[in-house]
């Protein structure tokens, strides 16, 4: 290893040649032609939008020409927003960039310190930068968000949050972000002080072995201090996904229902955990006419009693003329989400990724690729010039050499690594939806697809560049006919 590393120390030695002033700027037009890259993909796709469509015959069941107008607004909207905040960032990124951010913070920083007589703490230092620019970030983007989720998505009918939900929210994630980010980040950096010629091995272990773990206390743990999950209620549902997992030997232990109403109309599902403990989760969004119950309501009978109520007289009346507000958003909810069958469909899908090792592939995948940066990381980190080019012209600290390193001289890599995911995810997706369709779930997933399609106001059709670069699902259109191709053979 560590003769590996003096190969690719000896390759990278051209970077020594090359003034720290130009090496700035050549990674900052680095970021730039990605970013024109992305916004001309973009471009294309808001073309696409624009074009004038009728609904495609695969759809004329279920999508009416008012149905395509509405998703293709949606998706307008989403790509102006989408790309005028990328715009800005990029440009504030840059601005802060040529001002010397990095070196200023990283002072302030230690000033902070030296006000407790910690000085040339590298460790400390680190934890506060980190903590500035997280803090930074969180309210920076906070317009943004509320203009997204209160404005976008609540003028097509999606956003459910309330004000005080989503500042809730936000500093949630704020507090676990850092709770989470500051001991790994120490820890890192303390492994790569003492880690010695074989450090990058540490490290990679040491990062490795985190993803794991937060992969199990994320959904245990994390996700439910931001949405609430329920146990899946007994009845048909439940039993047939049971009895549907045992056919398979799928190693089901729970089903949970995840409150995802609370603050979007949009609906999912997944399964997580690891050997023989594995769990499912479901939207409610997801299955037609379901809500989670209120455990803790006394009177929860009789709400319930109410609300069937309501959804009987909402039905009786829907040939009337005059259908007050409050029917007419209990259709809503009723209308939406997929049937028993369907959402088994959904299901199967997922236990195709399961069965076919989909994500253990993809986590080798990314253990590789962590293993790989870290061993560029360990050739690259102690050369100077990196460093100068950003403004430190007497220390290198670790921290910066990671982000430098990682944000900027790996980025065309990085860039064409997230492709190639890409496209290994689309083949998944093909892969998994034939599985269903194998077990006789073909015409369930493709009318589940379809309704999903329509409830979370998706655009049918895209441009060919832009869905091959970003898009990790095929387009509806694509699965639609691989499973009819499927079916036939």
């Amino acid at each position: 290893m560590v003769f590996l590393i003096s190969i690719l120390e000896e390759y990278f030695s051209f970077l020594d040649k090359i003034e720290p002033n130009t090496l700035f700027y050549v990674l900052i037009i680095f970021t730039w032609i990605i970013s024109i890259w992305q916004h001309y993909l973009a471009y294309r796709q808001y073309k696409n939008y624009k074009r004038h469509r009728t609904v495609p015959n695969e759809l004329a069941d279920v999508m009416t020409d008012e149905e395509l107008k509405k998703a293709r607004s949606y998706a307008i909207d989403k790509m102006r927003y989408n790309q005028i905040h990328s715009i800005f960032n990029e440009i504030e990124t840059t601005i802060l960039l040529l001002i010397g951010i990095f070196p200023w913070l990283w002072k302030k920083s230690g000033n902070i310190l030296a006000k407790y007589n910690y000085n040339n703490h590298e460790i400390l230092q680190s934890l506060i930068f980190i903590s500035i620019i997280t803090i930074y970030l969180t309210i920076s983007n906070m317009p943004w968000s509320y203009y997204y989720h209160f404005i976008l998505e609540e003028k097509h009918g999606f956003n459910k949050q309330t004000i005080k939900f989503f500042i809730k929210d936000n500093i949630k994630k704020l507090i676990v972000i850092l709770t989470l980010v500051l001991p790994i980040v120490a820890l890192l950096i303390k492994i790569i002080q003492i880690g010695g010629n074989y450090f990058f091995i540490y490290a990679w272990l040491f990062v490795t072995s985190i993803s794991l773990i937060i992969a199990f206390i994320y959904p245990n743990y994390i996700a439910p201090l931001f949405d609430r999950y329920d146990p899946l209620r007994e009845g048909e549902l439940r039993s047939n996904i049971e009895t549907l997992a045992a056919k398979i030997n799928f190693p089901l232990a729970k089903i949970y229902v995840v409150e995802g109403s609370a603050r979007s109309a949009h609906s999912n599902a997944y399964f997580y955990g690891f050997f023989k403990a594995k769990r499912i989760v479901l939207y409610d969004t997801l299955i037609k006419g379901y809500s989670i119950q209120e455990t803790k309501d006394d009177n929860k009978e009789k709400q319930s009693n109410e609300t069937q109520e309501k959804l009987s007289a909402e039905e009786n009346t829907l040939t009337k003329r005059h259908t007050t507000d409050e029917q007419q958003t209990i259709k809503k909810k009723v209308d939406k989400g997929c049937e028993s069958e369907e959402v088994l469909a959904v299901l199967c899908h997922e236990f195709g990724h399961w069965s076919l090792s989909h994500n253990i592939i993809n986590l080798s995948i990314s253990f590789i690729n962590l293993f790989f940066v870290f061993t560029i990381f360990a050739a690259l980190f102690k050369r100077s010039v990196l460093y100068q080019s950003f403004g430190f012209t007497t220390t290198q600290p670790i921290l910066l050499g990671l982000l430098i390193i990682f944000q900027y001289v790996l980025l065309p890599y990085f860039e064409i690594y997230s492709f190639a995911l890409t496209v290994l995810s689309r083949r998944f997706e093909f892969q998994a939806d034939h599985f269903a369709v194998k077990l006789h779930y073909g015409d369930s997933l493709g009318r589940a697809l379809k309704k999903l399609e329509i409830d979370n106001m998706a655009y049918p059709f895209s441009d060919y560049l832009y869905a091959k670069y970003h898009y990790s699902h095929p387009t509806l259109l694509e699965r639609l006919k691989a499973i009819q191709s499927t079916k036939s053979t």
